[in-house]
């Protein structure tokens, strides 16, 4: 019964992981496509760079040993924070 658990549990894990990365991908294509209209804009680049350190830490819980470690909470909620005060400097 334990067993059944955590498979179900590393199969949610593993969902939402993927879910997350097609979140990032779709962020990234925003950023990408904002900063070509705005002008190479220095902020967009530095969100895309962001982006892209969360996609390869995303990738390595997808395609490594995740499921043998716990993923720190704080990890997402830091980024996120970060993310929040970024976008909320220069408003569209």
């Amino acid at each position: 019964m334990l067993r059944a658990r955590d498979q179900l549990v590393a199969l949610e894990q593993a969902r939402w992981l993927t879910e997350l990365a097609q979140a990032i991908a779709h962020a990234q294509k925003l950023v990408w496509s904002l900063g070509v209209v705005d002008g190479d804009d220095e902020e967009a680049r530095e969100l895309y760079a962001r982006l892209e350190a969360v996609r390869s830490e995303v990738d390595s819980l997808r395609f490594g040993s995740w499921a043998r470690r716990e993923v720190d909470p704080r990890w997402l909620r830091s980024f996120m924070a970060d993310d929040l005060s970024l976008g909320g400097s220069t408003g569209p």
